[in-house]
Parts: structure tokens; sequence; C-alpha cells
């Protein structure tokens, strides 16, 4: 991919709408009312467990995997016993679409490189759900929405802090108004020492693989303000080095 100049106001004018649109998209549009077949790719922690193990337990009525790719052959076959599937498994991304077809892909690939998979699993066929961030830059953002439209398919962003019971139930109480109407939000996230530096002992420290901790992060916190008070933004920004 070649890198290109966006001044703000271009990179707002070509994303701003599209991105409101992919966050507020529910996973029951993707997901449909018919089995779906699955094909999930990055069998990491988090794409093991909530996007693994917690589908396949919590809806075998709707979806079936039908493959799992991973670049680690130990790593992909714990994958498949700890999901508790019986599908093929790859370590060649292209090779599981062309003979699977699933008609969803799931990314929990590191997060620096979602952007690949994602436009590859659109231009193949499917609809795509992506663990947070969507990508971790710009650049690789106009990439994402340009293959969506062209292909026609769906992609939605699955944000997992929604699904914590404290989060949910803050939504549930500013919906119903429990605190009146709210007119303004003054919103602080503090990172515990212990959380906060289990991050650098990862590759969720390093820039050029997560984008840093303000992409990665800070992803949830963003969401979960806009999803809470029903916010669609207009402008974001920031001061800092």
């Amino acid at each position: 991919m070649t890198k290109q100049s966006f001044n703000r106001r271009q990179f707002l004018a070509t994303t701003g709408l599209a991105t409101g649109a992919l966050l507020a998209t529910p996973a029951c549009n993707i997901l449909g009312n018919s089995k779906r077949r699955l094909a999930l790719i990055g069998t990491g922690i988090r794409g093991n467990s909530f996007w693994g193990r917690r589908i396949q337990e919590q809806y075998p009525e709707l979806i079936e995997f039908v493959g799992l790719c991973d670049i680690n052959p130990g790593r992909l076959e714990y994958g498949k016993s700890y999901i508790g599937v019986n599908c093929p498994t790859f370590t060649n991304f292209e090779e599981m679409m062309a003979s699977t077809k699933p008609d969803l892909l799931m990314v929990t690939t590191v997060d620096s490189t979602h952007h690949e998979f994602i436009i590859k699993g659109l231009e193949m066929g499917a609809d795509v759900l992506t663990e947070k961030p969507m990508t971790t830059d710009e650049i690789k953002c106009q990439a994402i929405l340009d293959a969506e439209r062209k292909s026609g398919k769906k992609l939605i962003v699955g944000f997992n802090y929604r699904w914590a019971p404290h989060a949910s139930k803050l939504k549930e109480l500013l919906s119903a108004e429990r605190v009146g109407k709210i007119t303004s939000v003054d919103f602080h996230w503090y990172l515990n020492t212990y959380h906060g530096a289990s991050y650098f002992r990862r590759w969720h420290g390093l820039k050029n693989r997560g984008g840093s901790l303000l992409v990665h992060k800070a992803t949830h916190h963003f969401d979960l303000l806009n999803w809470w008070i029903n916010s669609d933004p207009i402008e974001v920004f920031a001061y800092g080095e």
C-alpha cells in the first residue's frame, strides 16, 4: 500500500459518515436469521475466547465454523481444541477463504494487520467482523472503507467492552434517563499501573503493531462514551505529542 497525504478536512469528508454507520451497525445485521458459515483469522486469546468459544457455545443454532487460520500451527491446533470445533485449519489465509467460502470472516490478528485481512475478505466475497480497533491509521482506514464500498459487503467493528456487565448497565440506566436528560459530559478514564503496565509486556506496547495505546486502548473509551449517550461525533481533536 502506498502512503499518501490526507489533511484532516479531506479525511473527515470521505470517512466521517461511513465510519459512523460502521460503528452503529448491529451484529445481528451480519449474522441474519439463517445459519451462517464463519471463518476466523488469528487464534490468539481474543480470537479463541471472545470471538471463538463464546460464539460457538452460545449461538450454535446460528453459526458454523468452517475454517481457522493462523501463522502459528501450534496455536492454531490449540485454538481448534479450545473453541471446540471440528473444522479445517490453515496457515494460508487465501487458501482458507478459497476452499471454505465463508459467509462471515472474523479478524482477530495484530491490530496493524487488520486492514490486510479485512480488505482481502471483502474482495473474496465475505462479510467481515473485525476486533477493535478497526485499524491503526487513517490511510489504512480509507483503504478499508473504499474496499467495503466497492465490494458491496458489510463490515462491522466488534467493541467487546460493551459486553461488560457494568457497561451494559450504564447504557440501560442512561437510556432510561435515570439521571435526567444529558446535556454535557466530562469523561475521564484512569488506567491503573497493573493493567496499564501489562500492555508494554506484549506487542500492544509497540506503536507499529498496535498504533499506540491511544488507538488500541482509547478506542474502547470513545466507543463506550458514544454508545452510552447515543452520540455521533462530528469532529474529534486532541492535544499532545
